[in-house]
């Protein structure tokens, strides 16, 4: 038991790395700084020989099997393997393919998730942050564009639960994203925050409607200020959000965690917007930049994850294989 809650004992962050190897300051903050996870770019991977090596040192480094390890592998124009394999698939093209034969749509999907959780698997990595489930409107950002399913929110919904679904019976993390809906928003909050006019009975609807009774174990934040809910505070930030609508009336019962605080969608520093992402009611943060003395700052900065963000981590890491 001792063992299990030291495994526990982990930062509120999942961190980055510059490049395809683990430099001196890299190690040092994997043996001692006790980040929750990790999630790795392009700039991470070369080779699959390089890439199964750098995952093992992360694990061994962290002293933890099952520590989380993180990819956003969801094809074509978000494919961080493109060295290893080519991943033309985006779940556009699944969308359209299930309108036609919804049958043949499901099978080719699960087929090509069980070929997906063999090869990460396979590399060192547990979690991959799919599905998308932003429903596509008239005026979706092209930051999205490809990368969801429809501008059918039941179509996103039905076939995001299949995803999920068949990671799980891989034996698989999940992450859903990006929650409450960015298929409302016209700008790439990568540049800037996204403004949204709509009421929560509009956006309940169609954009919200997808991440409902998902029983994915992670989800992902959305930069995006709807002014109508919360006229101060991006999803991330809101409390408002976060316990009443993804919380309640989404009801997703997961760890949540924002999407990338070093996006200029937020507006402070990094540490301010971990802090209030945290404070807001987000379970872990999410740093991409992969800057080392960022990282160090923020793993001195955040605070060690709380007792339902550990009662859940300790709930994935059984359900690992």
């Amino acid at each position: 038991m001792g063992f299990i809650e030291n495994r526990m004992k982990k930062k509120a962050i999942i961190i980055s790395i510059k490049g395809y190897q683990l430099s001196s300051d890299e190690k040092k903050i994997l043996a001692n700084e006790k980040p929750w996870g990790l999630i790795l770019f392009k700039r991470n991977i070369k080779s699959l020989k390089q890439i199964k090596k750098l995952t093992s040192k992360i694990r061994q480094l962290s002293k933890d099997s099952k520590f989380p390890i993180m990819i956003d592998e969801e094809g074509e124009s978000v494919s961080r393997l493109g060295k290893i394999i080519n991943n033309d698939f985006s779940q556009k093209f699944l969308g359209d393919i299930y309108k036609i034969d919804n049958k043949l749509a499901v099978d080719f999907y699960k087929n090509y998730i069980r070929n997906s959780t063999h090869l990460l698997r396979k590399i060192g990595i547990n979690i991959n942050t799919v599905p998308v489930l932003d429903v596509l409107r008239e005026h979706t950002n092209k930051i999205i564009g490809n990368r969801s399913f429809s501008n059918d929110p039941k179509i996103v919904n039905k076939l995001g639960k299949i995803c999920v679904k068949q990671y799980k019976s891989d034996k698989f993390g999940t992450v859903i994203k990006h929650i409450p809906g960015h298929g409302c928003a016209s700008l790439d909050s990568h540049f800037k925050t996204p403004k949204v006019k709509l009421t929560y009975r509009e956006l309940n609807k169609v954009d919200f409607l997808p991440f409902k009774l998902n029983p994915s174990q992670f989800a992902m934040t959305a930069h995006i200020l709807y002014e109508k809910i919360d006229k101060k505070n991006v999803t991330t930030f809101s409390k408002k959000i976060i316990s009443k609508i993804i919380r309640k009336k989404i009801g997703f019962k997961g760890i949540l965690i924002s999407d990338d605080i070093s996006m200029k969608a937020l507006k402070y520093d990094l540490v301010t917007n971990a802090k209030k992402s945290l404070i807001a009611g987000c379970n872990l943060v999410l740093y991409c930049a992969g800057n080392y003395k960022d990282t160090y700052k923020l793993l001195k900065e955040v605070p060690f994850i709380d007792k339902f963000t550990a009662k859940k981590t300790s709930e994935f890491y059984k359900f690992l294989r």
